[in-house]
């Protein structure tokens, strides 16, 4: 069984913090408020609800009181962390199918995704939503549908264990990330949503931007290095997660059944991008389609570094020539290789368009195969 605390975090939302706080506690729900250094104290519009109440004058970021909260509750033997705004544009009601999730679930993270009417909400809402999900699949290779989604029920677990950087709006996308990264699972349950015509956000279009661009480059950067995540495991209740060894990792990943398979198409992959003949753009093309596919970054760069050498140039060279004149090149002068050393490169990139292909394919059998081979013998 899990135990839920709800958690509002406030920051200059007085017209609507009271009525959440109620439509929560009617929902038979335990409720924490912190404010974050708001210009007028809450306290008096709270004072006679049954919640747990902590302010702080000076303002921290939405990401700071998170994780404020979750230590809160993990002293109090709660064992997940429900998140709702303040601002009214969740209905406390969904938090029930959050919470059916997550008693599925426990383990993982439980994100509302909010339905969008497009007539009512605003389009820089509609946008951000867009583009910071295409981020993170490029940086996990996992689909998000709302990353920026206010309501959310955190196992906490993930915010006691997670090295969280981001204090302020950025924590909702890096949690997110760095739970994928470190072995969670994300579930995705669609809630309803209201902007109230007198709704405020506290979102600053310069500040917050250049803080999410900062931290969605690193993650980017990251994601691409061929360096294994760390993975976690459960420890005690409530406590934080134990990490595991990076060889116990690959072993484990080795013995899975889609591993052949994954890591076929990684290296297909990464002899498809040294293969073609674009340089420069093909390196773009290798980073972004293991990102994006959730590819083995160490064999996507390996192999794709196999194809540095005259031999698979050479080979679409002779496969570009056969295409042009229906025979392959055999004499190399001067004349074919200085004068003509345009028509070479221009039958370098036509013959990469079929070279590329075939052996990407005849890469992907092979490595499937040994594959195969290694997981059987781990089974064994």
């Amino acid at each position: 069984m899990i135990r839920p605390l709800v958690f509002i975090p406030h920051y200059n939302q007085p017209r609507s913090l009271r009525r959440v706080v109620e439509e929560c506690l009617a929902l038979g729900y335990s409720v924490a408020v912190f404010d974050d250094g708001s210009t007028e104290d809450p306290a008096p519009l709270l004072k006679d609800l049954p919640i747990f109440f902590q302010r702080f004058e000076i303002n921290r970021g939405k990401g700071s009181m998170i994780l404020q909260a979750a230590h809160y509750a993990a002293d109090k033997g709660y064992t997940h962390l429900v998140t709702i705004d303040a601002d009214g544009q969740h209905n406390p009601q969904d938090i029930a199918r959050l919470l059916e999730q997550a008693q599925q679930t426990p383990r993982e993270l439980v994100l509302g995704v909010r339905k969008f009417d497009k007539e009512r909400v605003p389009f820089a809402s509609r946008f951000g939503r867009i583009f910071g999900g295409f981020w993170v699949h490029l940086q996990t290779g996992t689909p998000v549908a709302d990353i920026q989604s206010g309501l959310r029920v955190y196992p906490l677990e993930i915010l006691l264990t997670l090295p969280l950087w981001s204090k302020r709006y950025a924590f909702e996308v890096e949690v997110v990330v760095r739970a994928l990264w470190g072995g969670y699972k994300v579930k995705e349950t669609q809630v309803s949503v209201v902007y109230p015509q007198d709704r405020v956000s506290h979102f600053h279009v310069f500040k917050d931007n250049a803080r999410l661009s900062v931290l969605n480059t690193y993650l980017t950067v990251r994601s691409m290095l061929p360096i294994p995540h760390r993975q976690y495991v459960p420890a005690a209740a409530n406590a934080p997660a134990v990490k595991r060894g990076y060889w116990e990792v690959m072993i484990e990943n080795l013995r899975r059944p889609h591993s052949a398979v994954l890591n076929a198409r990684s290296a297909a992959w990464g002899i498809f991008c040294g293969s073609i003949a674009l340089p420069g753009v093909r390196q773009v093309m290798l980073f972004m389609g293991a990102g994006w596919w959730n590819l083995n970054r160490l064999l996507a760069i390996s192999f794709e570094k196999l194809c540095i050498g005259p031999i698979v140039p050479a080979l679409c060279i002779e496969a570009g020539f056969f295409l042009r004149y229906g025979r392959f090149l055999t004499e190399f002068n001067l004349t074919t290789l200085g004068r003509q050393f345009l028509q070479r490169v221009w039958e370098w990139v036509i013959g990469s368009l079929v070279v590329a292909p075939l052996l990407a394919a005849v890469t992907f059998i092979i490595v499937w195969c040994v594959g195969k081979i290694i997981t059987r013998g781990l089974h064994e």
